[in-house]
């Protein structure tokens, strides 16, 4: 009777439940408690969210501010928590990372719009890209604006236009209004006040003609220094 010790006997199942329960520091203990712990969604979930964070954070970093970012990271993390306890699973852990990244990307958008929404100076905050990183001591960001002299001229150049197309007859001026300032088609224009396109190619050939005409006049008419006003100047 004391020969027959089997797989059955109560000394041979004594370390194999020691094992089980984690009490007894055994190899095999650890590849059970390792295999355990792959099988938990929650686990897996964490393990993802740790080795994908860095690398979604930097492919989004032009998105957001590194704040909002880690932010829009957190709700997504907090999302598949929620998803894995209320019992949802995945297929395999690229499944699992590809759902991190759309929750990330869609958190993302949501923030984007809401700031947008705000104001146009949040919004334009929030697109701002920072020149902290590209040696600002070197760095020259370039104003694509016109000079001030330029910009005068200019500004100069069209009060004179708006005030010498009131000497155009009216169909001039509608055809130059909605080439202009409204950009219209010619054909949407001939549709809508029922015009021909010679009629309009003419009217607008004409249009300018006479513009160049009258700003021309106008220059010639200037006072030289012999005779305007400059001569008379602090006389009474």
């Amino acid at each position: 009777m004391s020969t027959r010790c089997g797989s059955g006997s109560p000394a041979a199942r004594r370390p194999a439940r020691a094992a089980a329960s984690g009490n007894l520091p055994l190899a095999g203990g650890d590849r059970l408690c390792g295999a355990r712990e792959l099988r938990d969604p929650v686990h897996e979930v964490a393990l993802v969210v740790r080795e994908r964070r860095d690398v979604l954070l930097r492919a989004y970093r032009h998105q957001l501010r590194w704040e909002d970012l880690e932010d829009c990271y957190s709700q997504a993390t907090l999302e598949l928590l929620a998803h894995v306890r209320r019992g949802g699973t995945f297929a395999d852990r690229r499944h699992l990372s590809h759902t991190l990244t759309l929750r990330f990307v869609s958190r993302i958008r949501d923030a984007r719009r809401a700031t947008a929404g705000r104001s146009p100076i949040a919004a334009a905050l929030a697109a701002a890209v920072s020149l902290s990183g590209a040696g600002e001591e070197w760095f020259a960001v370039r104003d694509c604006r016109p000079p001030v002299e330029q910009a005068v001229m200019l500004r100069h150049d069209l009060r004179r236009v708006g005030r010498l197309a009131q000497e155009l007859t009216a169909d001039q001026r509608l055809a130059l209004a909605c080439q202009l300032a409204m950009d219209m088609p010619c054909a949407e224009f001939c549709r809508r006040y029922g015009w021909t396109e010679e009629k309009y190619r003419k009217v607008l050939q004409r249009a300018r003609a006479r513009l160049r005409l009258l700003a021309s006049s106008e220059e010639e008419q200037c006072p030289d220094a012999a005779t305007g006003s400059e001569t008379a100047a602090g006389r009474p």
